[in-house]
């Protein structure tokens, strides 16, 4: 198992993305639809405007009628990774904060949209503005993907919604959008930008990322915590910890059932979990339908 802690010592974000990656992740956002191509699929009666050259004549010569040879062809999807850069992913849970951990995963990923002939892009959400860099699938657009990853310095708030229109500038065919955040907002920013982002019918993955401290409540030694946003700061004492986690509980199912609602797939994954068992039990999971 890759723990985090241990990634954080391979400098090389490309090298980090493969050593995530090969051996045991195959077959991630591999679609087939029916055509003519290679691998046969089957046989279907020939209708008025199909292409001549798809007629089977042997089957034509056996049973008097016409048939078209379908064929399973692979198709390429436009794969967009979504980082939350807000200054609240700069908790740290150890040595490893969420940033890191965020920019592990979006790597990864990447790197695998990119051996399947996927094209990758990436936007930045920090102190309230939107870095793009557009989807494209070849291996020079995964370096300029990497260098952009290893330097976000998340800032500030969310990205206000003004700046969302950046996001709907695609191809106008549906996508997969995997976004990678804590899911703090003040103003249910995040929660207006994926009710637009579901509107347009793309595939919506949301990893939501969580220091196991925050699942624990694991702040021994700490009087007082901090809003990394907007500076608050409040009092824990002996009784904070068993209130809090009645609240973590409750507030983390308001936002498994307002996903749910919108179809969204979402997944909690602490910052202390290894990334490759983290991706492995999703990509299981999504391949089943889960």
């Amino acid at each position: 198992m890759l723990d985090p802690k241990v990634l954080m010592t391979i400098k090389n974000l490309p090298l980090l993305a493969k050593t995530v990656i090969d051996g045991f992740m195959n077959g991630f956002n591999k679609s087939t639809v029916k055509g003519p191509g290679l691998e046969f699929s089957q046989y279907r009666s020939y209708q008025p405007g199909d292409d001549l050259r798809w007629l089977d004549w042997r089957m034509y010569a056996r049973s008097d009628r016409y048939y078209i040879r379908e064929s399973e062809v692979e198709t390429s999807i436009s794969v967009r990774f979504l980082i939350d850069a807000s200054a609240s992913m700069n908790h740290h849970d150890g040595t490893l904060s969420k940033i890191e951990y965020a920019r592990f995963m979006a790597a990864s990923l990447a790197y695998l949209a990119n051996l399947q002939g996927d094209a990758a892009g990436l936007y930045v959400f920090k102190d309230g503005g939107l870095f793009s860099l557009a989807a494209r699938p070849d291996p020079q657009h995964l370096q300029r993907l990497y260098h952009q990853l290893e330097n976000i310095n998340p800032a500030g708030t969310f990205t206000q919604p003004i700046h969302y229109r950046e996001l709907f500038a695609g191809a106008g065919r549906k996508e997969l959008l995997v976004f990678i955040t804590d899911m703090y907002q003040t103003d249910g920013e995040i929660n207006k930008l994926l009710d637009s982002l579901a509107a347009l019918k793309h595939e919506i993955i949301v990893f939501q990322l969580m220091g196991q401290n925050e699942l624990d409540f694991n702040f021994n030694g700490y009087s007082a915590l901090e809003d990394l946003e907007t500076g608050e700061v409040i009092q824990i004492g002996p009784q904070a910890k068993q209130k809090y986690q009645q609240a973590l509980h409750n507030h983390l199912e308001s936002i498994r059932m307002q996903l749910l609602g919108k179809h969204i797939v979402h997944r909690i994954v602490s910052t202390a979990q290894p990334l490759n068992e983290a991706l492995r039990t999703f990509l299981i999971q999504r391949n089943k339908g889960i």
